[in-house]
């Protein structure tokens, strides 16, 4: 991530996708320590920022609640 902008090399592909899925179920719950991955930071920023993964970050689980940032576009 420190060298390129996506996972696979210089373009988008499923390799983000997928790993963008699962980062987005952990992160829900609050247990990525952001401060400590500023590059994976910025990637994830930049997958949240996807007009195709917006829908995600709306999801909700009943009774458990995303942290503030969790929809954050911009975190």
């Amino acid at each position: 991530m420190e060298r390129r902008n996506w996972l696979a090399g210089p373009h988008l592909t499923i390799a983000d996708l997928v790993a963008a899925a699962q980062i987005s179920a952990i992160d829900y719950l609050g247990d990525v320590p952001w401060d400590e991955h500023g590059a994976a930071k910025d990637w994830y920023a930049r997958m949240k920022s996807r007009p195709s993964f917006r829908p995600l970050l709306a999801d909700t689980l009943p009774g458990a609640p995303p942290p503030p940032h969790y929809a954050d576009l911009d975190f």
